[in-house]
């Protein structure tokens, strides 16, 4: 599983989010590392397997807050079901 947290330079969400993100890691018990790149995008965005969990394009161009926040269902949901694509 790779899980990706996409940021915007000083976004006021991001340790929400990367905390979000290691919370539901621990409660499936998984030990993926979490990798982080700042840039030019929405923010925040989650990806798991390259995929962003609120089901959107993870595009690049643009350093705006989203609106639509990551959240742990829907995380989680993304997360465990990358988990049973791998048994």
């Amino acid at each position: 599983m790779r899980v990706e947290l996409l940021l915007a330079p000083n976004c006021p969400n991001a340790d929400a989010a990367r905390d979000l993100v290691t919370d539901c890691l621990a409660q499936i018990g998984v030990t993926a590392p979490l990798v982080e790149t700042v840039g030019r995008y929405p923010s925040p965005t989650v990806l798991v397997d390259g995929e962003d969990v609120m089901g959107r394009s993870a595009g690049t161009g643009t350093d705006a807050c989203r609106l639509d926040l990551p959240t742990s269902e829907r995380v989680l949901a993304a997360m465990r079901a990358s988990l049973a694509g791998d048994a």
